[in-house]
């Protein structure tokens, strides 16, 4: 893990170069932190504070999630005040990993609609 000492407040994540498509893999298999990626995603690269997610866990249930995906390579992490500021390292992770965040991302919304109940 590596700390950019240009940015005060910025967390330990791993150099682009040195990010793990198994670390990876397993931070984009969970639900809940998927739903955290495509919520970034969403945001089209604006910055998100970690209270900004509406999501069914506790407050250290989600602190591991984002510390999953922080260690993973999948988010950038840093301090803002107080808060805890998300954005996702998509230019970082299409480098080492090519189509891989828009493959997972599209399926999940497919499969996101396929849970839905069809409309009468």
């Amino acid at each position: 893990m590596t700390i950019d000492h240009d940015c005060p407040g910025l967390l330990p994540e791993p150099p682009a170069a040195e990010l793990r498509l198994e670390a990876v893999l397993h931070a984009l298999a969970d639900p809940t932190r998927l739903r955290i990626v495509a919520e970034l995603a969403g945001a089209g690269g604006d910055e998100l504070n970690c209270l900004a997610f509406e999501l069914p866990v506790t407050k250290s249930t989600l602190t591991h999630h984002f510390r999953v995906l922080r260690e993973a390579g999948v988010i950038r992490q840093h301090r803002r005040g107080t808060s805890k500021m998300n954005t996702l390292r998509v230019e970082d992770l299409a480098a080492r990993f090519p189509g891989l965040l828009d493959a997972v991302l599209a399926a999940a919304v497919r499969c996101t609609r396929a849970d839905r109940p069809a409309a009468r």
